[in-house]
């Protein structure tokens, strides 16, 4: 598929140009030892290390902080994220950060921890009501005024790309739904991707984020080509996710490519460093690429899913807690959403399923219903040979909560409307419908 692609073509009304964020990043084994002069380089004197009880006393933290004493820095930590972050834990984050008087922030951990820094920043930076930054219509999607504190992000896990996005998500209690803050302003300054940090990443853990990252890289190449996006704002207005273009679709297909040849045997074999260093890479750039093109159904889906299931513990995530890990709701829709959106741009999720590692010799790239069947059943057999569940119903799930997840769907708009495909609330609850079971 070329970046070219006729999708690009400008219309009358098209923004005449996108464009792209992400921080400095330095990627390689044993770069966490190099926060220490990065924090120097950003002018860092006192910073708030956020990181989870799990981590706080990891051999990850601990090189981090050594590094960042070591150069002089006085480091404060915060143990207290909670996975799969709230309103009121991203509170209760914020209140210590804007009683701390720091010059900067790092981040140590998956994507809670990158997030709850992020959000934490930005309210010690420009305190205001909490909905006020929250994406509308659920918040008041507010603008952040002006610039945050410096931030180094360094991820545990191979999969959720927070470290080159400006978007913070959380769980909104009140809704029993996910949303999210999102700011070019949020985007750390420097990422630190140290693939020596999956050593230590338990199997479940590494398929739920390899997914998230798979679903990124797939929801970045099918998204709503960037000239036909629905918001026109230009210039510093310009939304953070802008929609596909030739740069995210680069990106995104390499990902792809990771993820189809290494990511099973990432989760099957913990001493295979060569897959769990690639699947590393992979997520920071499928990272990127989501960051400037957008999600939308996968994602936009499995907030619901998350907000809704109950009783859930998955092995590797933190006793006591009922989850639904991120990275499996999100594939848990993918396959369903495949088959729904190929209609739209068929040849894009024939390039999909062909960087996945599926045979498409003889696809043909205009059928619509082959090329949505190729790509949901390449990720059909991903899950499968990750033990993924079987779909929403091995959630518990069933048609009895349809129209609840459709609920918590809609208000979604930020990543449904950048959808190839418009979608209603019929077509909602037929999607969830499609996604009880798949094998």
């Amino acid at each position: 598929m070329s970046c070219c692609h006729a999708d690009f073509a400008l219309t009358e009304t098209s923004d005449k140009a996108f464009t792209v964020g992400m921080p400095t990043f330095t990627f390689g084994a044993g770069c966490l030892g190099e926060a220490g002069e990065q924090a120097q380089e950003l002018g860092m004197r006192r910073v708030a290390l956020f990181t989870d009880a799990t981590l706080r006393h990891s051999a990850h933290v601990a090189k981090v902080q050594t590094a960042l004493v070591a150069a002089g820095v006085d480091v404060t930590i915060f143990d207290e994220v909670s996975v799969e972050p709230t309103d009121a834990s991203l509170q209760a984050a914020s209140r210590f950060a804007a009683g701390g008087n720091f010059d900067g922030y790092v981040s140590v951990g998956g994507g809670s921890v990158m997030d709850t820094c992020k959000a934490a920043n930005l309210y010690a930076s420009h305190p205001a009501d909490f909905m006020s930054y929250v994406n509308a219509p659920i918040g008041e999607g507010r603008r952040v005024p002006g610039p945050v504190k410096p931030h180094i992000a360094c991820p545990t896990t191979s999969g959720t790309g927070s470290e080159t996005t400006g978007i913070a998500i959380f769980n909104l209690t009140s809704l029993n739904a996910k949303t999210g803050i999102i700011s070019r302003r949020l985007i750390p300054s420097v990422a630190l991707v140290d693939p020596d940090v999956t050593a230590t990443l338990p199997r479940n853990v590494i398929a739920a984020s390899g997914f998230d990252c798979m679903s990124h890289a797939l929801e970045a190449i099918t998204a709503r080509a960037w000239p036909r996006r629905l918001n026109p704002a230009r210039g510093v207005n310009r939304p953070v996710s802008q929609g596909a273009n030739p740069f995210s679709d680069a990106l995104a297909a390499e990902a792809l490519k990771n993820v189809g040849r290494f990511l099973v045997r990432a989760v099957t074999d913990p001493a295979d460093d060569e897959a769990r260093t690639e699947m590393m890479y992979a997520a920071m750039l499928a990272g990127i690429a989501f960051n400037a093109a957008g999600c939308h159904l996968p994602h936009g889906l499995s907030y619901a899913v998350s907000g809704l299931a109950r009783g859930i513990h998955v092995p590797g995530y933190p006793d006591g807690k009922s989850l639904v890990p991120h990275g499996m709701a999100v594939v848990l829709n993918n396959p369903s959403v495949w088959r729904f959106t190929a209609s739209s741009c068929p040849d894009r999720h024939v390039h999909g399923a062909h960087c996945l590692g599926a045979d498409t010799r003889d696809v043909r790239p205009a059928d619509a219903g082959e090329a949505g069947e190729v790509l949901a059943q390449r990720v059909i057999a991903l899950m499968a040979a990750a033990e993924m569940p079987n779909g929403l119903s091995d959630l518990g799930l069933g048609e009895q909560d349809v129209d609840a997840l459709a609920t918590g769907a809609e208000p979604q708009y930020r990543v449904i409307r950048n959808a190839p495909r418009d979608v209603s609330r019929d077509d909602l609850k037929d999607l969830f419908r499609a996604a009880m079971r798949y094998w």
